[in-house]
Parts: structure tokens; C-alpha cells; sequence
């Protein structure tokens, strides 16, 4: 059964729950949607589809060095994969040889993924910053030497020459240079003459070869929970999650979907999520250089004046960012909020003021009634294993089991760890039998490591609450659990607008402590006093910044049934949070593990028998 909100066209599933209860305290749910199995084979039909169907639609729009909109339509991007799968088939590939991309988003990379795809190899997309970030590639050297790629394509080549010289003894693929490269160095492929020839014939063989179990693509895992792995994802895998999204929300399949989007390729949100769901329903992408950090976020907002997305996708600290600039920007505001069907953030939760911020933006434009919604999943289950296909009273709700997922509750430590089975569901870690199997549990459930509660334990189709990660959750001396997940959000919250994000210390201490990533912009309008040129020191250590984060600690301290809910100290970090160490993925999800390890000099100020003259403490006494 469908709903129709009369007042905006929006059409969402009926939230439904199917809920087992096992002795053992064990909890089973499963989407009262039945599962229509008769889905694509392959991420290739669609685009077989669409190029037959709608050749003229646009597809995919990237902005050139000019600031020129430069527009692929679906049958234009159909032949040009064809062509490009007909220089693929001479390179000796397969999931042993795959194509790796170590580019950001563009439409080259957007034509070699499903080229790769459409002759059933796998393309692994490497974060950028493993590249242009690192000064030793070290990480890049392990992605290359476990891929054993055999193509590699960099745009431009320019930039990535000293990534490319650091691992040229660890395979022997081709270079492929993409067209913004100025200079081709010697035996270099440009990505003009691997479109010269075209073999239609020898492309559909193989592309009529492939199958659900054919490996799409291999992503690797953030490593916010561990040592990053490559993750193996089927056709299988990438299909199913986009019925399932269909399912939940089958406006889909009568709205073509328009967005603005950043988020990076190498990540599953953006990658799976975001542009299957564009290709499956025929939407056009528009390529968003944007990002949300200082000095690129102008980008993102010049999109969005003017492309106005029918869904917007991004996460928390893009939001943060967003906020203030639509608050004051009407133009950017009316054409942001015209035409959205519906908000979605994931990656992170959102602290509850930023949720009613936007709540009241959109209220603000005359006519909008978006949704602001959330879904649930990882690079293991390509990625959505729930969805909240409804307006949710709060921030966190991550919504319901999708159909043809299955979640098993089980009771950890005071929590319900969640686990999940399904069609979107990994087969497993490439050439890692040992993470493999412990991934798993003996009923074959995938063991993703993060806790859930119910919104109502009675209602359980109002949806499910994130409730943190499990291996970030730990006891203080006194023996009582601090669940990092909730506290931090409600850190952010209570510690507004001063904080862009928390790292929540006091294992093995007697207290909890916060390492607060400062949002530098507003901690800036709380000191009109400060000259503009004022240093991110001068700025941090302000009386009015200070106060603002002490009356956090105190609201918190109110608020908070016991030492493990609230902080007694704090102290703000004038360093950001560094990606090629890891301590933030592309998407901006914070790394409490590895942050908590890089600065562990930071953690023992926190606790000092001295305090520190820039930390920020409660009196615990009174």
C-alpha cells in the first residue's frame, strides 16, 4: 500500500514491520513490504534501458574549466561506454586485473565505471586523498598492491605524478590520462584515443555474460570501525537495494530524479546510493565540486542557485555549513527548497538543531512541505538496509527494515546490536578469508558492529534509532557505560554553534571528556571584536566562545542521569581533523578511534593533575 501527501505529490510505502521475538531475548525484523524479486540483472540495464528509452534525457552534467555546464543525455553516454568497454576488452582485465580510479567525480570517471561494469569487470574507485593528500601513499600503495589493477586512470595526470611514481613496481597496468591532463608522460593512454575505435558486437557478448554474482565494484571501508578492507560488490548486491529503494518510495518510477550531489564515488553513499538511483529511474546528475569545507562549499551553493534537486542527499557537517548561507541567502533558499521531494542526510547522525533548522527553512519557502529523512547500511550492504520512508518526529530515526533485508537485534551490553542479512548483503572481503569469516555470524547474518533502538518498542514500524557504534562504546572506571554515539550528538547539540563535531574521551577515567572540532565560521560571529585577521588560537580561547561551551557542559550536566550522559571538560582544537591521517573520511564521518590515538597528548590534557588554561571544565560539586 502507498500514501499520497496531497499537499506536495509525495509518495512513500506504508511503514511495515514484521517482528519475531526469540527467547533469548533476539529480535528479528523484516519489511511488512513484500520483496519483488524481479529486478535488473545488472547496473548495465539500465543504462540499456534509458538510452533506448529516453536517449535525449540528461544524464550527467559536470561544470568545465570555464564554468560551463558540459551535459551528457543517456544515448550519448551510451556510446560513449561502448566505445570505451571496446579499449577495456584489450587490456587483459578481470576482478584478478579490475580498473582503478583514483580521480574524484567527474563524468570520465562516471563513463569508465560503467564501461567496466558493462563488460563485467570491477572498478575500484580509491579516495582521491590517498593520492594528493599523503605525503608517503601509504595506503594507496596497500589498495594498489591488493587490487593489482589492470588499468589506472588519474585526471589530471599532472597531479597525481608523484602517487603514480610511488607504486610503479607494485603492478603493471596501463595508465589511463584523463582529458584535463596537460602533458601525457611516455606510454601513458589519453581517455580521447580509448574512445577512437568502437566493437558493439564484442561489447554486448560480453555484457550479455555477466550476472547477479559478477562483481560490480570493489569499495574500500572507511576504517572507522578497523584497518580498511576492500569490500566485494555484486550486481546482485547494487540491483536489489535500488528495488528496495523503489519500493519505499515509488515516486521513483514516475518523477525522475534531478540532484546536485558531492559526495565522493569511492564512498558507497554517493556511489551506490546516490548515482544508481539517478541511473535506475532515468534522473539526471549534475557533478557538484563542491564539498563541505572552507573555500569549496562557494561551489556547492553556486549549484544550488541554480539547479534546483528534486532530492538532496549529504551529510551533518555539509548541513552545519548549508544552514547559515540558506538563513540569509532568499534566492538560495527558494531555489533550493522548490522543488525537493525530500532531505536526506546518513554518515552520521544529526544533532536535533540542525534537524529543526532545516525544518524551519523549508517551512520558511511558500508550498514546501519536504521530508527530512535518514537511512541506515554500510559498504557491506551497497548500502541501504533500512530507510525511514516517513516523516520521523526527530532527528536519528533511521527508519525501517527495506524490503527483502532482514535485521537480527541482539542483545550487547546493555544495547541491541544489529546485524543483517539480505540480497544487498557482501559475499565477502576480496582476498581476505579471515576478515571474511568473522564478519560473519553462524546464521549468516553480517555482523556490521553498530547498535539500534526502538523510537516506541510497541510500534516498532515508527522506525528504529541509531544507537552508536558498539567498538567505540566503553566504561569508565566506575564501570558504567558511555555510549559514544548518543553523547556525542547530544554534545554537538548542547555545545552549539561551537561545535562542528566531537571526539568523546574517558576510557579507563573516571569522567568523560570532550575533543571538540571547532565550526570556526560561527565561533568567528560570537567575537565581533576580533579583528577579521584573527588568528583560529585567538579566536578559540575568546570569553565568548568559552562560554558558550561551558553553558553547553552545564545544560548537559542538567539534562544527564549520571557521569557517563555528559562531559565535565573540554577542549577545543584548533587543528582540523586531518584526512590523510585518517581521522576523517571524505564523507566528514569523524574517526574517534584514530583521533583519540593522534592526539593522545590531547586526551591526557584533558585528565591533568594540572589543568591546562585553555581547557573548559565543570565543577562537579553543588
Amino acid at each position: 500500500m502507498t500514501v499520497q501527501t496531497q499537499a506536495t505529490g509525495q509518495i512513500y510505502a506504508t511503514p511495515s514491520v514484521q517482528q519475531e521475538v526469540r527467547e533469548d531475548g533476539t529480535q528479528w525484523l523484516r519489511s511488512g513490504i513484500p520483496f519483488d524479486e524481479n529486478y535488473a540483472r545488472c547496473v548495465g540495464d539500465w543504462l540499456e534501458h534509458w538510452a533506448k528509452a529516453t536517449p535525449e534525457q540528461l544524464f550527467l552534467a559536470q561544470r568545465d574549466a570555464s564554468g560551463e555546464w558540459v551535459k551528457l543525455n543517456y544515448g550519448e553516454v551510451r556510446e560513449r561506454v561502448i566505445a570505451l568497454a571496446t579499449w577495456l576488452l584489450k587490456q587483459n582485465l578481470s576482478a584478478e586485473r579490475p580498473v582503478v580510479i583514483l580521480s574524484d567525480n567527474s563524468i570520465e570517471h562516471a563513463l569508465l565505471m560503467l564501461a567496466s561494469m558493462h563488460i563485467g569487470v570491477p572498478s575500484c574507485a580509491i579516495s582521491q586523498g590517498y593520492s594528493l593528500l599523503s605525503q608517503d601513499h601509504a595506503k594507496l600503495k596497500e589498495n594498489i598492491k591488493l587490487m593489482n589493477p589492470g588499468v589506472i586512470y588519474a585526471d589530471p595526470i599532472d597531479h597525481f605524478v608523484p602517487a603514480l611514481n610511488h607504486i610503479t613496481e607494485l603492478h603493471n597496468g596501463v595508465i589511463l590520462a584523463g582529458g584535463n591532463s596537460a602533458v601525457l608522460p611516455k606510454s601513458v593512454v589519453s581517455f580521447a584515443d580509448a574512445l577512437v575505435e568502437t566493437d558493439p558486437a564484442a561489447v554486448m557478448t560480453a555484457f550479455q555474460q555477466v550476472t547477479p554474482d559478477t562483481i560490480a565494484k570493489f569499495l574500500f571501508t572507511s576504517g572507522s570501525t578497523g584497518v580498511p578492507k576492500a569490500v566485494i560488490n555484486t550486481q546482485r548486491m547494487l540491483c536489489s537495494n535500488q528495488q528496495a529503494k523503489a519500493q519505499a518510495w515509488p515516486f521513483l518510477k514516475d518523477e525522475k530524479p534531478v540532484l546536485v550531489d558531492w559526495l565522493p564515488w569511492s564512498h558507497t553513499f554517493g556511489s551506490n546510493h546516490n548515482f544508481n538511483m539517478v541511473l535506475s529511474w532515468g534522473g539526471t546528475l549534475y557533478l557538484d565540486e563542491g564539498k563541505p569545507v572552507p573555500g569549496l562549499l562557494a561551489k556547492t551553493v553556486k549549484n544550488l542557485r541554480e539547479i534546483s534537486p528534486t532530492v538532496y542527499f549529504s551529510v551533518p557537517r555539509a548541513y552545519d555549513m548549508l544552514i547559515p548561507l540558506l538563513r540569509e541567502d532568499q534566492v538560495l533558499r527558494e531555489n533550493f527548497f522548490r522543488n525537493l521531494r525530500y532531505i536526506f542526510y546518513a554518515g552520521a547522525a544529526l544533532p536535533q538543531h540542525l534537524w529543526t533548522a532545516m525544518q524551519a527553512l523549508a517551512a520558511s519557502v511558500p508550498g514546501c512541505q519536504t521530508m527530512l529523512v535518514s537511512s541506515w547500511g554500510s559498504t557491506e550492504t551497497a548500502p541501504m538496509a533500512t530507510d525511514c520512508h516517513f516523516q520521523a518526529e526527530r532527528s536519528g530515526v533511521v527508519g525501517v527494515p527495506v524490503p527483502g533485508t532482514t535485521l537480527k537485534l541482539v542483545p550487547n551490553a546493555g544495547k541491541l546490536e544489529v546485524r543483517v542479512q539480505g540480497p544487498n548483503v557482501f559475499p565477502g572481503y576480496w582476498k581476505n578469508p579471515e576478515a571474511t569469516a568473522k564478519a560473519f555470524d553462524e546464521e549468516g547474518f553480517y555482523m556490521i558492529g553498530d547498535a539500534m533502538k526502538f523510537v516506541d518498542p510497541h510500534r516498532p514500524e515508527l522506525g528504529l534509532l541509531f544507537d552508536g557504534r558498539v567498538s567505540e562504546d566503553f566504561k569508565l572506571l566506575t564501570g558504567t557505560w558511555v555510549h559514544v554515539g548518543a553523547i556525542r550528538v547530544a554534545g554537538i547539540d548542547a555545545l552549539k554553534p561551537v561545535a562542528q563535531d566531537i571526539v568523546v574521551t574517558g576510557h579507563d577515567r573516571s569522567k568523560v571528556g570532550f575533543l571538540v572540532f571547532p565550526n570556526l565560521p560561527e565561533c568567528r560571529r560570537l567575537c565581533p571584536d576580533l579583528p577579521a585577521e584573527a588568528t583560529v588560537e585567538e579566536v578559540l580561547v575568546h570569553p565568548a566562545v568559552r562560554a558558550c561551551v561551558e553553558q553547553g557542559l552545564r545544560s548537559m550536566r542538567a539534562n544527564g542521569s549520571g557521569s557517563s550522559m555528559f562531559a565535565s571538560t573540554a577542549l577545543l582544537m584548533a587543528e582540523p581533523p586531518s584526512v590523510e591521517a585518517g581521522e576523517i573520511t571524505d564523507k566528514g564521518y569523524i574517526n574517534q578511534r584514530l583521533v583519540l590515538s593522534r592526539r593522545a597528548d590531547l586526551v591526557k590534557t584533558l585528565y591533568a593533575e594540572q589543568p591546562d588554561q585553555n581547557l573548559i571544565q565543570l565543577t562537579l560539586e553543588g
